[in-house]
């Protein structure tokens, strides 16, 4: 369903040779997602993010990490508006941390700050922020976004902890949504897991008690409970169908 970077198309190293005058004007929209039909979640977000969304887990080679469904097909953010806005309260962190990203050295010690420097708020023309000061070194702007960069990559450990624990406990199960159109179309969404409740239900006590201690047994519940904002992003496509139907062709 998801690709580690999703979003980034060119994330480079911040240097002070090559952005020393560089800018960064914050974009009022939410377009750089149109293509996204998923987006990760950190276990923290899980909580405020349950509500509105389908919360799924995906597999990336070792690790299973926590998801929301955004769309049902391929390339398709069903809860972005037609002027690029988020239809949504709660914006997950991954889509808030754009342009920015971590890279990670192969001893996983040094964090790089780097940027997408495809995003169209970069400009050498003193729109928005500096991200260096003329000594080369980071803007309080830059300061603030590593300061939430850090706190994003802390959680991602703890999150992959999380699902590190889940596939040990083999509680993990493949899953598909199914969506049928007003027109009598099956449309199928699938490639990801969730928790079985059965095999939920048979752990042993001392697991359930180291689940609950951790407060990851709330997640888990909570997971489950957002399964039903599948029917959310179900009445959205078909919403967007009936969008699609009304409007006007081009001859």
């Amino acid at each position: 369903m998801a690709k580690e970077l999703l979003i980034y198309e060119s994330a480079v190293p911040v240097t002070s040779v090559k952005h020393g005058r560089v800018c960064f004007d914050p974009a009022q929209d939410y377009a750089f997602s149109a293509g996204i039909n998923a987006v990760p979640v950190m276990a923290v977000e899980i909580v405020p993010a349950a509500t509105e969304y389908a919360i799924v887990f995906t597999e990336a080679g070792d690790d299973v990490m926590p998801a929301a469904v955004l769309g049902v097909r391929a390339e398709q953010n069903l809860y972005l508006s037609p002027d690029s806005k988020w239809q949504a309260q709660y914006v997950p962190a991954f889509i808030r941390r754009y342009p920015f990203v971590f890279s990670i050295s192969a001893n996983k010690k040094t964090l790089t700050l780097c940027i997408d420097e495809t995003h169209p708020g970069f400009n050498e023309e003193g729109r928005g922020q500096r991200l260096l000061n003329n000594d080369g070194k980071p803007t309080a702007y830059v300061e603030q976004v590593l300061t939430f960069l850090k706190e994003y990559q802390a959680h991602f450990e703890r999150t992959r902890a999380f699902g590190k624990r889940l596939k040990e406990l083999d509680l993990l199960e493949p899953m598909q949504a199914q969506v049928t159109t007003p027109a009598g179309e099956s449309v199928k969404l699938g490639g990801f897991l969730a928790v079985s409740r059965d095999r939920l239900r048979a752990l042993g006590g001392e697991a359930l008690a180291t689940l609950a201690k951790t407060d990851e047994l709330e997640l888990i519940y909570l997971h489950l409970y957002s399964m039903r904002n599948f029917n959310e992003v179900k009445d959205r496509f078909i919403g967007t169908l009936a969008t699609e139907s009304k409007s006007p062709v081009s001859v």
